[in-house]
């Protein structure tokens, strides 16, 4: 069974897809099978990984209304080495959609099992909003990663995440937990930036990850070229971080350290 992380935050902007394309890519790099599911209806992971959203003949959405397997819909990421099962805005209806199926909330779940031995990671890029997309990511991931800025607000928008986890927990799927907070778009020049990055270990300690993302313009640039910053400039700085993050969580995975 592959490890599952959904990549969440109840905030928008604070670089999920980014994270989720760029995880993808280093752990790739390092050996890896890696599967991205695009839960987002924006599809940005899935154009961010060189996918072109609006010629899939099957995305994530067909998946959920089991009109196809994973198998048939996923497309390989040209550059990053990794498989996309992608979005457009066609997901925006499955909302309404799957509220009368059955199962409406385990539909990934079952189409993640289907393609288990096919990886190692399958990685969860969800949407801001706290819909049945996001519900159906949480019901079958193992835990939780967390992006966030080291900003005032993005504490507020942490609470509410937390406490969505422990009701999925609870209720939905009890192998869930929060793997970790990643600090984002870090400046360290930025005293509001420190003090608040000094918050977080002092209160979630080791859940905090030990890799910082800087803030960096290869990063932001590599999605309008159509790949993974780590593809785009293996060299820059936020390249290096992500590929340093990847090796962490396989490092924490194998470890056993992230009860």
């Amino acid at each position: 069974m592959p490890h599952i992380f959904c990549i969440a935050n109840q905030k928008g902007g604070v670089g999920k897809t980014t994270t989720t394309v760029n995880l993808a890519a280093g752990l790739a790099q390092i050996g890896q099978r890696v599967l991205i599911v695009d839960l987002d209806p924006q599809g940005n992971a899935t154009m961010g990984s060189g996918v072109d959203k609006r010629t899939l003949a099957h995305t994530v959405y067909d998946v959920l209304l089991e009109d196809v397997s994973i198998a048939e819909a996923r497309q390989p990421s040209p550059k990053g080495g990794y498989d996309v099962l992608g979005a457009n805005r066609e997901l925006s209806g499955a909302e309404i959609e799957l509220v009368n199926l059955e199962r409406r909330d385990r539909r990934l779940k079952t189409a993640i099992e289907t393609a288990a031995n096919d990886y190692d990671f399958v990685l969860i890029d969800c949407p801001p909003s706290l819909s049945l997309l996001t519900l159906n990511g949480l019901t079958c991931a193992h835990g939780v990663i967390v992006p966030m800025q080291c900003e005032y607000f993005a504490l507020e928008g942490l609470t509410d995440l937390v406490n969505t986890v422990k009701q999925v927990h609870a209720n939905l799927n009890r192998e869930l937990q929060l793997i970790g907070l990643l600090r984002v778009m870090f400046d360290p020049r930025i005293t509001l930036q420190q003090q608040v990055s000094d918050q977080l270990k002092g209160h979630f300690g080791d859940k905090v990850f030990n890799t910082v993302i800087p803030r960096n313009v290869r990063l932001a640039e590599a999605p309008s070229h159509g790949m993974p910053g780590v593809v785009f400039d293996r060299s820059s700085k936020g390249a290096q971080a992500f590929i340093e993050f990847a090796q962490e969580l396989v490092e924490r995975v194998k470890g056993g350290k992230l009860k």
